[in-house]
């Protein structure tokens, strides 16, 4: 999976594909700095999935908006958020599967 803004390192072996949601009520920044030479910041809304790749060290800070502030509310491993792209033939959703190991 190509991410157009910000291509995951080009030393990033076997990538993680990773999905986020915002459970709150509120908006959310979501941020990687802890892989050098790399930015990833998006935002997310209430109820919103975010869908990306990065590598398997990678730690997602989830920043939860108040009206001019942002508070670092929670740091998720991101191997905790990955998801296996493959679905089980009898499974007949469209959805990703969450994985155990990824």
């Amino acid at each position: 999976m190509a991410q157009i803004f910000d291509p995951v390192p080009e030393s990033a072996i076997n990538p993680l594909l990773c999905c986020y949601v915002n459970a709150t009520s509120q908006i959310q920044v979501v941020r990687i700095t802890n892989i050098a030479n790399w930015y990833f910041e998006r935002v997310v809304f209430p109820g919103q999935r975010l869908v990306f790749e990065t590598v398997r060290t990678a730690l997602l800070e989830i920043h939860t908006g108040m009206m001019a502030s942002a508070i670092i509310s929670d740091t998720i491993p991101c191997e905790r958020l990955c998801i296996n792209e493959s679905l089980d033939a009898e499974d007949e959703s469209s959805e990703p599967v969450a994985a155990a190991m990824c």
